[in-house]
């Protein structure tokens, strides 16, 4: 009588697929993280790296668009907020992280305080 983990093992001694040796797991594994470098890590730290400088770069008059979709001029910078003016007379405070892009740069210099009569 053949026993049922005999004939499912094969014949003893003969070449079953098994055990291999850990080079055969290795390389795949080594080509598929240089693939996801290649096509996710790198782009993502370039797009991240863009996005910091130009967040650095802002400046009194530029144009801007925040990441919920608001337009408008800058008024005021500080380390961690910014003031929008949206409208005539109408500014909100922003996070500087909620900018998303900048629309029209504005050349010109930080303005002075002014006194009214």
């Amino acid at each position: 009588m053949i026993t049922l983990a005999f004939a499912m093992g094969g014949a003893p001694g003969g070449g079953s697929a098994g055990g291999g040796d850990g080079l055969g797991f290795i390389i795949p594994m080594a080509v598929i993280f240089v693939i996801f470098y290649f096509l996710l890590i790198r782009p993502q730290q370039k797009k991240q790296k863009e996005l910091k400088a130009l967040l650095d770069n802002l400046a009194y008059g530029d144009t801007v668009m925040t990441t919920g979709g608001i337009h408008g001029k800058i008024t005021g910078l500080a380390d961690a907020v910014i003031t929008l003016e949206i409208a005539d007379k109408v500014r909100i405070k922003v996070a500087r992280s909620a900018i998303g892009a900048v629309l029209q740069k504005s050349g010109s210099a930080a303005p002075t305080p002014s006194t009214k009569p």
